[in-house]
């Protein structure tokens, strides 16, 4: 399915050959993020990752770097998160030494000119701004702030304007130095690929020695004692909010269970919380619940939005299913149907370059071992309706339970709405 190589720098290399696909994926992931962040210098890695994307040598300009792909129809991003910073490109098979000469040529090549610096904060400032008015996406974001406060875990990926508005280029070459070494890095190439090609092209591209261990990380410890209210008041149409509890971190067994509990909770439209608040009882359009794992951090969240006045009926209703989920257990048949779903959008997934790539990259990346889609699948397997109703009684306690919340709504209203997180 995949082979691992390590050059004697460090780098880590994943071929994922697929026969019957007509296009390559070349990703390039990178172990850093905003939890690798102090404050001062909060979204730098964002900030860093638009700056590869403003030329180099080679391709001197924005221009230049975008007709390359543009040219060829391929398609091409960037992404930063908490743990990873990626780069990919994905183009017809034919064009595959394109997108992988051009993608290590942004990455090991980048300027990261000053005047382009300067430019590119009014960017990502307007990028912050379309952020916060957009409540579905920031709502995660607050969520994740309640959770974990005033640490490299809550704060936002992007940044703050103020810190974004300081970035120099001293400081963003610095942290490059610092975060991306071979060690660090993982190239991953999926799709119609001759493995032992493309490997030796790798390598003569990463062929410079290795630098210094990526600097760490804070870890997260996961303290709370009582349930935990966060409101930011905002004159919206609707209120959205997520509603959860602290959970498990990836390298926790009960991950799996956790995530088909998210799935019989709202993870599709057959879902008990789908059916139960919007075709019983109208009370939203969009509904889900979803199980967060990272390496030192988890959590399962419903997240809905909903007219203002609804907003203590819905949450009285999901917590209703966290606690019958927790007193009873599950039928046999809605296991499987949660075990079968699970693993069918897992394989419809799979069917892309790009995500193969994403699947066995981001699994060295963060857990530095591999599992392939049939191993993930026995362990999907093996969850037994005791299992999912283990994990309900200990995250569905009222001590677990956190709910943000974007809408009209003031402080004052913090002891009404925390009284109803009691199960």
């Amino acid at each position: 399915m995949y082979k691992k190589t390590t050059l004697s720098n460090g780098l880590r290399v994943i071929t994922v050959p697929m026969e019957s696909s007509n296009s390559v994926t070349v990703m390039i992931l990178v172990g850093t993020g905003s939890k690798y962040e102090t404050k001062d210098i909060n979204g730098i890695s964002h900030f860093l990752e638009h700056m590869f994307f403003k030329g180099t040598k080679k391709r001197p300009n924005t221009l230049e770097i975008s007709e390359t792909l543009d040219s060829v129809g391929g398609q091409y991003n960037a992404f930063t998160d908490k743990e990873v910073t990626g780069f990919w490109a994905k183009v017809d098979k034919k064009h595959s030494e394109i997108a992988l000469d051009w993608i290590c040529d942004i990455f090991l090549n980048s300027k990261f000119d000053e005047k382009e610096m300067e430019r590119e904060k009014g960017v990502i400032i307007e990028e912050v701004n379309m952020y916060l008015d957009t409540p579905m996406a920031y709502v995660g974001e607050l969520f994740e702030k309640l959770l974990y406060g005033n640490t490299p875990a809550g704060w936002l990926v992007i940044g703050e304007k103020e810190n974004i508005l300081g970035f120099n280029r001293e400081k963003v070459v610095n942290y490059y130095k610092s975060h991306y070494s071979p060690s660090n890095v993982i190239v991953c190439v999926a799709g119609a690929i001759d493995e032992k090609n493309i490997e030796e092209k790798i390598k003569s591209y990463f062929s410079a020695p290795g630098g210094p261990a990526a600097g760490g990380k804070v870890r997260v410890e996961e303290i709370q004692k009582e349930p935990q209210i966060l409101i930011h008041n905002k004159k919206t149409d609707q209120t959205h909010f997520c509603l959860g509890a602290r959970a498990y971190d990836l390298f926790d067994k009960r991950r799996y269970p956790l995530a088909l509990l998210s799935v019989i909770l709202g993870g599709n439209m057959s879902s008990r919380l789908f059916i139960k608040v919007r075709e019983r009882n109208g009370l939203a359009y969009s509904i889900h619940t979803s199980a967060s794992n990272a390496t030192d951090t988890g959590y399962l969240v419903t997240q809905a939005g909903i007219d203002h006045k609804n907003l203590e009926k819905s949450a009285k209703l999901i917590l209703e299913e966290y606690k019958n989920l927790r007193d009873k257990k599950i039928t046999a048949k809605e296991l499987q149907k949660a075990k079968d779903y699970l693993k069918g959008v897992t394989s419809l997934s799979l069917d892309s370059s790009d995500s193969q790539a994403s699947f066995y990259g981001i699994q060295e990346l963060l857990e530095k071992d591999i599992l392939t889609p049939e191993e993930k699948f026995a362990k999907i397997d093996a969850v037994t309706a005791d299992d999912i109703k283990e994990i309900a009684e200990d995250i569905f306690m009222p001590e677990k339970l956190n709910l943000a919340l974007i809408g009209p709504f003031e402080e004052k209203d913090s002891e009404k709405l925390k009284s109803l997180l009691k199960l």
